[in-house]
């Protein structure tokens, strides 16, 4: 299957509130818009076929932290591994702005989201009592990006190369 991970566009608006209502029993669509202009290389989609079937929002919490906001894939592409494409690519913008942590909130009954963190590096840190409106419990969790190991680091590592040479070069006046 060939996913495509890209930024977000006001065309798959739409698309990603399709998505988001299908997956969450908490729903803002104004959230969303809000993110792609407060933080829009922190809202990703992954399209196949032209179609979006997966999106993730992020943005950054503080000077070192980065927050996953929200992480949803269509409900007949789950199970493919696009989740942690999306994860995967979020990271890489973590760590391009310099961020050295990411965290999330999780349900306590979302076991399959659980899981999914906990493959892609994350750790369970506390427990909020009914931190969602239905009275369910999240937990947070929070992640090292050094020691993430980041897939097809090809473009990245030219973002990242160029972030170098510019602080060098600043250093150096």
């Amino acid at each position: 299957m060939n996913i495509k991970i890209r930024n977000f566009k006001t065309d798959d608006f739409e698309d990603v509130l399709c998505i988001e209502s299908e997956s969450f029993a908490e729903h803002n669509p104004f959230a969303y818009m809000h993110f792609y202009e407060m933080h829009g290389d922190m809202f990703l989609v992954a399209e196949y076929l032209d179609f979006v079937v997966g999106f993730i929002v992020g943005y950054r919490l503080n000077e070192s932290e980065g927050r996953v906001f929200s992480l949803a894939v269509s409900e007949e592409f789950q199970g493919r591994g696009i989740g942690g494409m999306l994860l995967d690519a979020l990271f890489k913008v973590f760590y391009s702005n310099l961020l050295k942590y990411a965290t999330l909130e999780v349900r306590t009954g979302n076991i399959k989201a659980r899981n999914l963190y906990h493959k892609m590096g994350f750790i369970p840190c506390w427990v909020e009592k009914e931190y969602y409106s239905d009275g369910e419990d999240g937990i947070i969790m929070k992640m090292k990006l050094s020691s993430y190991r980041f897939k097809n680091l090809d473009i990245f590592a030219e973002k990242i190369e160029s972030i170098s040479l510019r602080d060098t070069e600043s250093f150096e006046e």
